[in-house]
């Protein structure tokens, strides 16, 4: 029998996981999977999923996954990079205006709206096809590198904006802490896989700006904001469980945050902007504090109020899943015992609750009990965040995922 958490047990749900980008795939890109992993026909190909998947595809494939018994090969999951640069260079594109549309049906764009969100993804896919070595993923990273500088980045800000028309003649009055924080993931990847610190810069020049909002708001990041960058602490009291931007305080983001300070220490080492392992921490202390079993039932809560009160007691699979990450690479940097015995103490609560072992993947929304939700996740569309952690473990802090394992792949071939 396995025990959660532990190495055998990771890569069992990397393979399981992979099963289901297998799944997804979609003759537009990737698909919205419901419980049984069967794509929801009524539901547009979304951007952001597409990307995602693609992603995870590549680092299954640079990690030499031994598949599931009926999971997808290496030279499978190899096509089905090939298949999600393909859909980013195709009917995801826009070929009239430039950069990506939020979704697309069989009839064409479904949502024409150009969200600093799902280009991220675009930057991070694009960046791990180049490292899976995908044809076309270089054009792809590189067009999508000079969208995102052209379209997204605010220089001035040292951020990037949220949301343009399909024409890139109306930018959103809105700011997003969300689209920024994917940012960073992003930028980092892409960094590592072209070498231009640029990109490593601007994800120090991001980190720096949410440290400093985070540190005049006890800890509790600020994550919607006008155009003039003025937080908007009450944006959305009305719809507290929206999907992205939620009012309150967001647990799991929290969590996401400190794991990627750490990243964007470790990268930029010397030229890191001060106290980022700081706040790492207090970022970290303050969500488990907050979010961590507030009603005695364990599992983390979606949304808190900026007291520290739960607003939305839902549990997301993603939010567990960045609280793993962050305490692991925590008790790595530190070596403090404590972030050590967190990671444990939630593999088992995502084997006892999250994992579906009968029809595989996690369930990505519980309730206040713990029994399965659809309020806000439906389905089961997204494995970035549980495959990404069942991998960290296997990964240094730097470089990001998908050069670690591209490079630890070199290293096994020369020797």
């Amino acid at each position: 029998m396995l025990t959660p958490g532990d190495a055998s047990y990771r890569a069992a749900q990397r393979a399981d996981l992979l099963r289901f980008v297998d799944r997804a795939w979609h003759p537009l890109g990737f698909g919205w999977l419901d419980e049984n992993g069967v794509i929801d026909p009524d539901r547009p190909v979304e951007l952001w999923i597409t990307c995602r998947m693609t992603h995870v595809a590549a680092l299954g494939a640079l990690a030499g996954e031994a598949p599931a018994p009926d999971g997808p090969s290496h030279e499978r999951l190899l096509e089905l990079v090939e298949h999600g640069v393909a859909s980013l260079r195709g009917a995801l594109r826009d070929q009239e205006c430039g950069g990506w549309f939020a979704s697309v049906g069989p009839d064409g764009p479904r949502t024409t709206a150009k969200q600093a969100y799902g280009h991220a993804f675009v930057v991070l896919a694009a960046s791990s096809a180049v490292s899976a070595g995908a044809s076309r993923a270089e054009a792809l990273l590189a067009e999508a590198l000079d969208v995102t500088a052209r379209r997204f980045w605010d220089e001035d800000a040292g951020l990037v904006v949220d949301e343009w028309d399909r024409q890139w003649r109306t930018l959103d009055p809105y700011r997003g802490v969300n689209a920024n924080m994917h940012a960073v993931e992003a930028f980092l990847a892409a960094g590592d896989v072209t070498g231009d610190r640029v990109w490593h810069e601007r994800a120090g020049r991001i980190a720096a700006r949410v440290v400093a909002w985070a540190s005049e708001n006890q800890w509790r990041i600020p994550e919607h904001f006008d155009e003039s960058w003025t937080p908007r602490l009450d944006h959305h009291r009305d719809q507290p469980a929206h999907p992205f931007q939620p009012f309150g305080a967001t647990v799991g983001h929290g969590l996401e945050w400190a794991r990627l300070l750490l990243a964007v220490e470790a990268t930029l080492g010397a030229d890191a902007p001060q106290g980022l392992l700081e706040a790492a921490t207090a970022l970290t202390e303050g969500a488990v504090l907050d979010g961590w079993s507030p009603n005695g039932i364990p599992g983390f809560v979606y949304t808190t109020d900026w007291e520290g009160q739960a607003v939305v007691e839902l549990r997301m699979h993603w939010v567990v899943a960045e609280a793993i990450n962050t305490a692991w690479c925590l008790w790595r940097r530190t070596g403090e015992q404590h972030y050590l015995h967190w990671t444990k103490e939630w593999w088992l609560y995502v084997d006892r609750f999250l994992v579906d072992h009968e029809r595989g993947s996690w369930h990505h929304e519980l309730d206040d009990q713990n029994r399965v939700s659809r309020q806000v996740w439906p389905g089961k569309p997204d494995v970035y965040h549980a495959y990404q952690t069942a991998l960290l473990p296997e990964c240094p802090l730097t470089p990001s995922f998908a050069t670690a394992l591209a490079d630890t792949a070199r290293a096994v071939h020369v020797g």
